[in-house]
């Protein structure tokens, strides 16, 4: 009969304090940047018509999933995803199996952005474990073995199972791996049925907390910067339109030095009552407030109606000019900017022109990326390809140079 993994008996108490309690000094502070991230990102939302919020949120996905991936040391430029998701694959294996990690990570948070972790799942060992196995089902081979540092013995990553020994994240001795059952229950009572605002307040303390447990031998940071977009979707309705990710990633130095200071232990009677340090999680937890808030009007200063209009206009001019779009493409663009949608049959009347040459300038949008339907009858909805980012939402991501 084979023993399960080691449990060295370590007592759920040792990741305490999991949430600031209504007692802590930092709370008040801290509340004011919930409420104000709540108002922001309720204001981001509202100013942008239903229909943008689609193919807009599809454009954030690469983008978190780029800045995701380069806090782990993989870059994979958002051009290239959009590429892989269009099953245009390089091939230079290595940067294939960049790709199709980036698909993978892309996949996992559509999944979420459409309620798939809705309820208190995103905190739950169950919905945890759905997402390193969703993730890691879809990665290539070479991608799902990691070094032992210790043995330096290479070991296959399982998707979806709990880690069976024992790993170290720089100073810090993750807990033994048969723990890792009551330590995820003992999360997930922690942040289940919290307030909207209680949520928000948590998440960083979530993030963190998860990485301490440290449930997997590999893809821990993608995990947990994954439940945290899921607890910001759930609780602020964010429609998916920004992302904690691409600050964290611009960063990523302090994000990595406060997570470890995180690790620390209770420095004295004023740091709180718990194991773990206090202070040190309500310093972590106002820095990613305000990362998500800095996020938030990142995003708001893109796609302020007027200055993505005029972004977008000027593009299609210089298309025009250049003969690679029909003349009078702006018309059709600006329409769509300003209702949301077109239906094809409007083309003609908007643009005077017969029904012929207004198929032309519509169809010559579709085949540019910039303009989508679901359907040949189905309305026209604008796109935001990755390769125009750098025009249209400039300083979203790198422009690519290569």
């Amino acid at each position: 009969m084979t023993s399960g993994p080691e449990d060295r008996g370590e007592t759920v108490s040792l990741v305490e304090p999991l949430r600031l309690e209504d007692s802590s000094r930092h709370r008040a502070k801290l509340t004011d940047l919930v409420f104000e991230l709540g108002k922001k990102s309720a204001s981001l939302k509202s100013s942008l018509p239903a229909s943008l919020l689609a193919p807009l949120a599809a454009l954030v996905r690469s983008m978190n999933c780029y800045y995701s991936n380069l806090i782990e040391g993989h870059n994979t430029h958002p051009i290239d995803i959009e590429r892989a998701l269009n099953n245009d694959y390089s091939k230079d294996k290595r940067r294939r199996d960049l790709q199709l990690e980036a698909t993978a990570h892309i996949g996992v948070q559509k999944w979420i952005d459409e309620g798939g972790l809705k309820g208190g799942r995103a905190v739950q060992i169950e919905g945890i474990c759905e997402i390193h196995r969703r993730f890691c089902d879809l990665l290539p081979e070479d991608l799902l073995w990691v070094n032992d540092p210790g043995t330096q013995e290479r070991v296959r990553v399982v998707a979806g199972k709990l880690r069976e020994r024992d790993v170290e994240v720089g100073q810090h001795l993750a807990i033994s791996p048969g723990a890792l059952p009551r330590f995820l229950r003992r999360y997930g009572q922690a942040y289940e049925k919290m307030s909207d605002a209680e949520s928000v307040l948590a998440t960083a303390a979530a993030h963190h907390r998860l990485l301490w447990i440290h449930p997997f031998l590999d893809g821990n940071g993608r995990v947990a910067r994954l439940t945290s977009h899921a607890l910001m979707l759930d609780a602020l309705d964010t429609g998916a339109i920004w992302s904690v990710a691409r600050g964290l990633a611009r960063s990523v130095e302090t994000y990595k030095r406060l997570l470890a200071k995180c690790d620390m232990q209770r420095r004295n009677d004023l740091d709180g009552r718990g194991n773990l340090s206090e202070e040190a999680l309500a310093e972590f937890t106002a820095f990613f407030l305000n990362i998500c808030l800095d996020q938030v009007t990142f995003m708001a200063g893109l796609i302020q109606p007027g200055r993505l209009r005029t972004r977008i206009l000027q593009w299609a001019e210089e298309e025009i000019r250049l003969g690679m779009l029909p003349s009078r493409s702006g018309e059709i663009l600006d329409v769509i900017l300003y209702r949301g949608e077109l239906q094809r049959g409007d083309a003609e009347a908007i643009l005077g022109t017969s029904a012929r040459q207004a198929r032309r300038v519509v169809s010559a949008l579709v085949e540019r990326g910039v303009l989508q339907s679901e359907s040949s009858r189905a309305p026209l909805l604008l796109a935001f390809p990755a390769a125009l980012a750098y025009r249209w939402m400039p300083g979203l991501f790198p422009e690519k140079t290569e």
